[in-house]
């Protein structure tokens, strides 16, 4: 059966009318928020640091490409640049 927050607030208020407002508030703050199914493990967290690691190391090596052809790009300009002042510089 899925928790629905209909069912979360029919048990509130059977618990209310037990235990009274008060107690049936903390142990209801104990529950999670939807169902379990949507609390997040250890193992889930380790999957993403994961995905994380390789998503991090993927940027790097992309960042590191980007600035080498940027670094090629800039000094054949001023290969270029240099070729010209010397030209007209003769």
């Amino acid at each position: 059966m899925a928790i629905t927050e209909q069912s979360r607030h029919r048990m509130y208020k059977r618990l209310e009318e037990l235990m009274g407002a008060e107690d049936a508030g903390v142990l209801m703050e104990h529950l999670p928020p939807v169902g379990w199914a949507d609390v997040a493990t250890k193992r889930d967290l380790a999957l993403i640091r994961s995905d994380l690691d390789v998503l991090r190391l993927e940027l790097k090596a992309d960042l590191a490409n980007a600035l080498r052809l940027q670094t090629f790009a800039m000094l054949g300009g001023f290969s270029v640049i240099a070729t010209i002042l010397t030209i007209v510089g003769r």
